[in-house]
């Protein structure tokens, strides 16, 4: 590395430290302040925070190597999380969410069941839900740091003493930038956090700009067509994937059979399913749940949504075509010519490319912003999992009346304690690739029953909800510890086939488990209190089965009447999520100079933008909080 990238690099790492520190005055007032910035923090600085919270470097690393293998489609793989469950939040959740005025998620259940046993039950397994996410997301990025980091600095960071290694390389340098984000993290909580994701959200996007400026200009449109096919560049899909690329590059054909996702139209098919209820279900109870929460009123909590979407999809996707078109020309070569290409770790053409084909301080500033996509991640998750911690269990059931000083500094030991299993999770972790797989399949799958039947169905319970989130769970990690030891199993047993199935195809068994244990728990108990659901009703006011509430209701207030958007929430989640796509294929295909199909992408942007002007936007307007 030249010594004006290093130079770059430090001046970034010392700067967000100081604004992390510098800011971090105002987060002393107490819980409130210290996890929600007091509900004071302007609406587009927390959509700028909660864009740059998903701009993540693994999840960078992992979209790179699917874009070069799969072409232009595998934009669809996002759906495994899915991506347009923030299309939902921006229509009509962040609204319903953020009437609760609340801190949690976890809280905010306590508005739905009660504070009975059963909602204890319900709030106390959303809290355990909550930490489990974090530390699995802490191990994600722990995971894709490390690997980015090795590969583009030059010294061996292997801690060994004798023969005995205790941190290989990339585990040291992950442990340094973890260490490093964590101190202003926890020293400041979300006034610190949003203000270094602001910062880093800035840099994120120059250097996304620069990469794809240096791509366009430093390869010619010959360069980039001699390498891709038509199928390569082409959105739609077969119930089966075709040949992808040319006789030249068989080897990437065959890497695409191995991959597990030959079946292409299954998985979509599957993508669809899932993501559709885990949109409904609303966010998990993380940083972007955090960001709604934030907000200072219902309304700007549905502008933020719809400002993260925006900003988000455009610079990242230039970054990671910018670096997928260089890939192509420089590295395909060299690749499809390996005998071994089938086990190759598509994860690392990201660092390759920016190590060996960047130029000098175009590759320091964007080792800076894919520095700042990690810290702004991490931060996010470890300023939300601990207040999970202290708010919904600390507090509520060990110390309720402390003073704000003595929970701040418990929320200072959570949040070491749930960075330390993350990072200790991270180190038994395969790949980024096996951790994105249980995170948006299996842990997610035991999320996505209980938390959509919660708005829908007056009947659905307090318990539940705990026994639906505790089935699923449970199935998650029965999963996740086959995955890990799968080739410990016997060959021809059936534990051996149920850990060689890829996730995302499980996810029909944990949501039905979860869902069959939702109903159990339900059906066994009695209904939450009515006079819950008529507050939760009203003040929440969601579409669903709410008729013996509304009945209820209607007694004490003629004029009260049911949420009928159920069809416009649904039309205006339609139009933005080819409204998001729009965003994520027109940079791609503008890189890969593929303008007929760019001009396409940008008429149906312009287009649904309108559209959704008219029929979100306005009425958004209207709302009074």
């Amino acid at each position: 590395m030249d010594i004006i990238d290093i130079s770059i690099i430090i001046t970034y790492v010392v700067l967000t430290l100081v604004v992390g520190i510098w800011v971090s005055k105002k987060a002393s007032k107490g819980l409130n302040s210290y996890f929600l910035g007091g509900n004071n923090i302007k609406w587009y600085f927390l959509g700028l925070s909660n864009g740059s919270g998903m701009f993540d470097v693994s999840g960078t690393a992992w979209m790179v190597g699917i874009l070069f293998l799969y072409g232009v489609k595998s934009f669809m793989f996002m759906w495994l999380w899915p991506i347009w469950n923030q299309i939902f939040v921006m229509m009509f959740l962040a609204i319903w969410i953020r009437r609760s005025n609340i801190m949690t998620g976890s809280e905010w259940i306590l508005t739905r069941f009660g504070d009975d046993k059963a909602g204890r039950a319900s709030h106390l397994i959303v809290a355990i839900f909550a930490v489990v996410a974090a530390i699995g997301f802490i191990a994600y990025f722990f995971e894709g740091v490390g690997k980015f980091m090795t590969v583009i600095l030059p010294w061996d960071m292997t801690f060994q003493i004798g023969n005995a290694v205790f941190f290989s390389s990339d585990q040291s340098y992950a442990l340094i930038i973890i260490i490093l984000t964590t101190i202003y993290t926890i020293k400041g909580g979300m006034f610190s956090v949003v203000a270094t994701e602001v910062l880093q959200y800035g840099i994120m996007v120059i250097a996304g700009v620069l990469v794809a400026g240096y791509a366009f200009f430093a390869f010619t449109d010959v360069e980039i067509t001699s390498v891709i096919t038509e199928e390569w560049s082409n959105v739609f899909f077969d119930w089966e994937l075709g040949s992808h690329w040319t006789s030249k590059y068989q080897e990437f054909n065959k890497l695409i059979d191995s991959e597990g996702y030959k079946m292409f139209g299954a998985l979509i098919g599957m993508s669809l399913f899932k993501g559709f209820f885990a949109s409904i279900a609303g966010p998990v109870p993380s940083f972007d749940m955090q960001r709604i929460l934030s907000t200072k009123t219902v309304k700007e909590a549905a502008y933020m949504a719809g400002f993260t979407n925006l900003i988000l999809f455009i610079p990242r996707y230039l970054l990671i075509a910018g670096i997928v078109v260089i890939a192509l020309v420089v590295l395909a070569p060299e690749m499809a010519a390996n005998p071994n290409l089938a086990g190759i770790d598509l994860e690392v053409i990201l660092p390759k490319v920016i190590n060996f084909h960047v130029p000098v301080g175009i590759k320091g500033l964007l080792l800076a912003g894919l520095l700042a996509a990690f810290m702004s991640t991490f931060s996010a998750f470890v300023n939300a999992g601990p207040a999970y911690i202290v708010n919904d269990i600390y507090k509520k059931y060990y110390k309720p009346n402390a003073s704000p000083k003595h929970y701040i500094k418990i929320s200072h030991i959570a949040s070491f304690i749930v960075v330390g299993l993350g990072v200790f999770m991270g180190f038994f972790a395969e790949s980024i690739n096996s951790l994105t797989l249980w995170i948006t399949s299996a842990l997610f799958g035991g999320y996505v029953a209980a938390n959509f039947l919660k708005w829908v169905w007056w009947r659905f319970n307090g318990w539940g909800y705990f026994w639906g989130m505790l089935a699923g769970l449970v199935i998650a990690s029965l999963q996740f510890f086959m995955d890990q030891n799968k080739n410990s199993f016997h060959e021809g047993t059936i534990l051996y086939d149920m850990a060689h199935v890829h996730a995302i195809y499980l996810f029909p068994i944990i949501f039905g488990v979860s869902l069959l244990g939702s109903f159990l728990g339900t059906y066994f108990s009695k209904p939450t209190d009515m006079v819950v659901l008529k507050s939760f009703y009203k003040n929440v006011r969601p579409w669903g089965w709410w008729k013996p509430v509304l009945y209820e209701l209607k007694k004490d207030d003629k004029n009260i009447k049911s949420n009928n958007n159920f069809g416009m929430d649904m039309l205006n989640s339609a139009i933005g999520i080819v409204w998001q796509s729009s965003m994520i294929v027109l940079p791609i295909y503008f890189m890969i100079r593929d303008y007929p199909k760019t001009i396409i992408a940008l008429i149906i942007f312009i287009l649904t933008s309108v559209i959704l002007k008219f029929t979100w936007l306005d009425k958004v307007k209207k709302i009074e909080n």
